[in-house]
């Protein structure tokens, strides 16, 4: 019997170019992009710094460069570095609906590396990045967000199953050495959540890199024979089993090649999580349409998912990945700081007395009429000193595939978050990745 591993690796291995649909391609190549620029920034953050050492001191001597800086390393170390660097401050894309994957950091942060060593070309960069995107996605969604429910941070379990496609792709796996990739991958996704709940949080950062370095740790072990179960996923022991409580194996291997994952790409525009986007840009809303500032109001009510209350309502961070993570931190921020500037986003913006005080009287309560299939929607209510009560009840956020950022607000994006670091060759990184499919040698790009 086939197995759903042996499956993925079949259509990883023989997807062509010329058989990806255009729109797709595009998707890719905006992934990479955001990437880029989400490393480049996350270089210049302390915790980074720390990570970029390691690497530095271990790595030294390969042709994989680490995103906002001059060093090269060898690929596994690369892999690392720049999988904690686009996850380093909230600012890397996901898909909507949610599947437990980070395309970005899952994908670009191995596959550059590998594609570097190699001297892959652009367009087999690309197919890569889709065929990475596409399996992962499914694996992801495979879970229905349950493992993160049982306390595993999911983009650090599924991305190292789409680092180990990207990376074996490049380094051209056969069907079978794709599918002992994977089941090698199965036993190096990590990552929990506890971060969220007592501290620490410099650790999530870590989760993306280490997911990224296992995909080219499984890929280049079995690219020189050695093995891992083909029933990696549905088996007994297999992730559907332990990393999932209420998964649906159907969903592994569902439209492959007919339905395209990748074109759920969502782009963050502001630097905190997910769940808080729509919150946030209904509270720029609120402050747009009736002229108030954060001084004006006396307290605010979110009313979102049941994620939102149960692992996002968080009224004291105590340090900056957990008020990235808090959804009444990141609402009372906006009303005091430009939350499209990721510096808003600060230690002294943590303590900062007015922005504490109003994050303590946020309430977050579960809405009672969802939005089907989008539990990203969330209504905002704010009561002002003035007694009047302001509603804005969204959808969706700017970035999401329902509203997509189209080229030129990729391009401020990538300039806001990349200037202090690039300066003026901000714009030729970013047309050189625009036009990455034209690309002979990926060595080239950076």
């Amino acid at each position: 019997m086939t197995t759903a591993a042996q499956t993925l690796a079949e259509f990883a291995t023989e997807l062509q170019y010329d058989r990806i649909p255009g729109d797709v391609i595009e998707r890719a190549k905006a992934c990479v992009i955001d990437t880029v620029g989400a490393c480049t920034y996350g270089s210049t953050l302390p915790w980074s710094k720390i990570v970029i050492g390691y690497a530095e001191q271990y790595g030294r001597g390969g042709q994989s460069t680490i995103l906002g800086t001059a060093q090269k390393v060898h690929a596994p170390l690369a892999a690392l570095a720049n999988g904690a660097l686009a996850h380093a401050f909230e600012m890397d894309c996901l898909v909507q609906p949610s599947a437990g994957v980070h395309p970005g950091a899952s994908l670009t942060a191995p596959g550059l590396a590998i594609a570097q060593e190699v001297g892959a070309s652009g367009r087999d960069f690309i197919t890569a990045v889709v065929a990475g995107g596409e399996v992962m996605h499914r694996i992801g969604d495979a879970s229905k967000q349950s493992t993160e429910h049982i306390g595993f941070h999911a983009p650090g379990v599924t991305g190292a199953f789409g680092g180990a496609v990207i990376a074996g792709r490049l380094l051209k796996l056969s069907k079978d050495e794709m599918t002992m990739a994977l089941g090698i991958a199965g036993s190096l996704g990590c990552g929990l959540l506890e971060f969220s709940k007592s501290g620490g949080g410099m650790v999530k950062r870590l989760h993306l890199g280490r997911a990224a370095e296992s995909g080219v740790l499984a890929a280049t072990l079995a690219k020189n024979g050695f093995s891992g179960p083909a029933t990696v996923l549905e088996g007994k022991f297999g992730y559907m089993h332990v990393f999932c409580h209420e998964g649906d194996p159907a969903r592994l291997t569902a439209g492959l090649g007919e339905s395209w994952k990748l074109l759920t790409l969502a782009l963050k525009r502001y630097a905190c999580h997910v769940t808080s986007h729509v919150p946030v840009t209904a509270a720029l809303e609120l402050q747009e349409k009736h002229k108030i500032q954060g001084d004006d109001v006396a307290a605010i009510t979110i009313e979102g998912s049941e994620k939102m209350f149960s692992h996002h309502n968080i009224l004291e961070p105590q340090d900056m990945t957990m008020a990235q993570y808090s959804a009444p931190f990141n609402v009372a921020l906006s009303f005091y700081r430009n939350p499209r500037e990721p510096d808003s986003f600060s230690e002294a913006a943590r303590n900062d007395p007015k922005i504490r005080a109003l994050c303590r009287n946020v309430k977050v309560v579960v809405r009672k009429d969802p939005v089907k299939n989008n539990p990203l929607a969330s209504r905002v209510t704010v009561k002002l000193k003035d007694g009047r009560e302001l509603t804005c009840d969204l959808p969706h956020f700017p970035g999401m595939p329902q509203q997509p950022l189209n080229h030129a607000q990729l391009h401020e994006k990538f300039t806001t978050i990349t200037k202090g670091v690039l300066g003026a060759r901000a714009e030729k990184v970013f047309s050189d990745f625009s036009a990455i499919e034209k690309v002979a040698n990926m060595r080239e790009v950076i």
